[in-house]
């Protein structure tokens, strides 16, 4: 799947939908540089898949972790200060993966050897001021 964004509105629009779509126990794995709007995308996630306000919805820089609560759990992680995929085990946070909520992982690039192949991968390009070229494939898919 292939969208063009041309403002965060529809950035979050994009994710409701998708958000809607979504089973428990989904991953979704984010690449994207500083200020692509991969946070902007899982605000809209999370009010789709379990109707947590987007104001609600903030990313987990300096914790790695923030858990929001609605219909269902959003396990909404950062991984940027995250040094390597060890890091992430001693901390336990593989658990999360197994759950029954959603997981959405920015820099999901320091993980990516133990993520599951079912996950899902946005990429999240900048384009233009205001404008983002957002992909999605499912698994291994292309």
């Amino acid at each position: 799947m292939n969208w063009i964004s041309h403002s965060e509105e529809e950035t979050t629009g994009l994710g409701i939908a998708l958000g809607q779509s979504l089973a428990s126990g989904s991953i979704l794995c984010f690449f994207g540089e500083l200020g692509a709007g991969k946070t902007t995308f899982i605000k809209g996630v999370a009010a789709g898949a379990a109707e947590i306000s987007i104001g609600e919805v903030i990313s987990p820089t300096f914790t790695y972790l923030n858990i929001h609560q609605g219909s269902k759990n959003i396990y909404h992680f950062d991984l940027y200060r995250l040094h390597d995929v060890d890091d992430f085990l001693s901390m336990g946070f593989d658990d999360y993966l197994f759950d029954e909520g959603i997981c959405c992982i920015e820099w999901s690039e320091r993980i990516e050897s133990i993520l599951p192949k079912s996950c899902y991968k946005i990429f999240i390009k900048h384009v233009g001021e205001n404008k983002r070229e957002i992909t999605c494939v499912v698994g291994n898919h292309p």
